[in-house]
């Protein structure tokens, strides 16, 4: 057996692999003669066949399966020994026009090469967001704080700040919804207007044309679909069936420990230093996933290299469960072209800083995560002996270690590019954040 290389280009090869009478024929030979045994054949007592009628009948199937076991080993063995990074699978050059009946053959395959290139983490300043939460949200939620711990007081006639239930129809688009609506949420003097003094038992009209500051309320509240929702303009009657009033909480140490335990906030200014910590470390996880984002953009955009393309849209094709037409497998090409770029740039920076994940940093990660989740019960001292039974359970599930895989992957790049790309740090307050960041 013989193997050989012809480049192409940077990106295109072509490997051929010659195989030989004497590299085939013993194996061929073991397989007929095990046929020959075990065969049924009309006339012809089980182990009694001549061998050329066996090999007449199976001789050719059994040659094409032994010599393509061959070529797939020597393949993949010549791959794996000459270190070749290959994108997608070899792809067969000449495979029709092979000629069973001969002694020798001769296999071509097409490769494609995984392109050769640096990756800067430093070549573009990315924004990296600090947001805060700002003293306009601090007394927002203080205040949603109260009014959720605080008594709703039954009333007959609504008045401004009162919480209204009831049933919102519209026949033309089929509405029949049940809501309980704040009328400090509803937009538009009269809107308001047409409410106040209204009775337990009224019907009113409204129209939905600007009724709310975000037009997703229209989901929420009438239960029309996400497209519908967008620019609603209809008038909906609100059938009142309930009116209330609440009644705000007082903010003493009673409502302090229900909140947080026992003593663990004892004043105003600890309620709003708490919230503020608790809020600020949920804005961190979606200023990470920012950051993590506008990375990946980053280094998309300015990684320059290229693809064989022509290679891959070929491997596409014929790869998937069912063949692709050529147009259609352009499209899926170029549809994940992007996503590529940046496998090859992922991998090329977790194997030259070294950040794959070993199993004791995923055992670590699971106990972590196990000592969490028992603290949010109330069990916040566990022994090591619980904490790794529970986590070998965990990590017996393929399902589980996956996904745990995926999350110490994603963090420790993440902690790789706030270490090594070039950032600019920006301060924001989180109403601000989401503008920026998503609008």
């Amino acid at each position: 057996m013989n193997i050989t290389k012809k480049e192409i280009d940077s990106l295109n090869a072509v490997v051929t692999v010659e195989i030989a009478k004497e590299d085939y024929s013993e194996k061929v030979e073991k397989v007929l003669n095990n046929y020959r045994k075990t065969a049924n054949i009309p006339g012809f007592r089980k182990g009694h066949i001549p061998m050329g009628m066996v090999k007449k009948q199976y001789g050719t199937a059994i040659l094409v399966e032994e010599v393509n076991k061959l070529l797939q080993d020597a393949l993949h063995n010549y791959l794996t020994e000459e270190k070749l990074d290959v994108l997608g699978n070899p792809l067969p050059k000449n495979d029709l026009e092979i000629d069973w009946k001969a002694d020798n053959f001769s296999f071509e395959f097409d490769l494609g090469l995984t392109p050769k290139f640096d990756v800067d983490v430093k070549k573009k300043a990315i924004t990296q967001y600090k947001v805060i939460a700002d003293d306009k949200m601090l007394d927002n939620q203080v205040k949603t704080i109260r009014k959720q711990y605080g008594k709703l007081i039954s009333k007959d006639t609504v008045a401004k700040g009162d919480e209204i239930t009831g049933t919102f129809t519209n026949e033309e688009k089929g509405i029949e919804k049940k809501s309980t609506i704040e009328t400090s949420a509803i937009l538009g003097k009269k809107q308001v207007a047409a409410l106040i003094g209204a009775k337990v038992g009224d019907t009113v009209v409204l129209k939905t044309k600007g009724m709310f500051d975000d037009d997703h309320d229209n989901q929420k509240y009438f239960g029309v679909s996400h497209d519908d929702a967008h620019g609603l303009d209809i008038e909906v009657a609100l059938k009142i069936e309930e009116v209330n009033t609440r009644e705000m909480a007082t903010l003493n140490q009673e409502l302090f420990d229900k909140l947080f335990g026992e003593a663990v906030v004892t004043s105003e200014k600890e309620l709003k230093q708490k919230i503020k910590e608790d809020a600020e470390k949920q804005f961190e996880q979606q200023s990470d996933q920012k950051l993590l984002n506008d990375v990946v953009e980053s280094l998309i955009e300015n990684t320059k290299f290229d693809l064989p393309g022509e290679f891959l849209q070929r491997w596409i094709q014929v790869s998937g469960e069912k063949p692709m037409t050529e147009a259609a497998a352009k499209e899926e090409y170029e549809r994940s072209e992007k996503g590529l770029r940046y496998q090859l740039i992922e991998g090329k920076i977790r194997a030259e800083n070294k950040l794959q994940v070993s199993f004791d940093e995923l055992k670590d990660y699971s106990k972590n995560m196990i000592k969490g989740q028992m603290a949010q019960f109330g069990q916040t001292n566990p022994s090591e002996e619980e904490l790794d039974n529970i986590a070998a359970r965990i990590l017996s599930n393929e399902e589980e270690v996956k996904r745990i895989s995926e999350q110490l992957n994603t963090n420790k790049l993440l902690q790789f590019f706030k270490e090594n790309a070039k950032l600019k740090t920006k301060e924001i307050t989180y109403e601000k954040f989401i503008k920026e960041a998503y609008e």
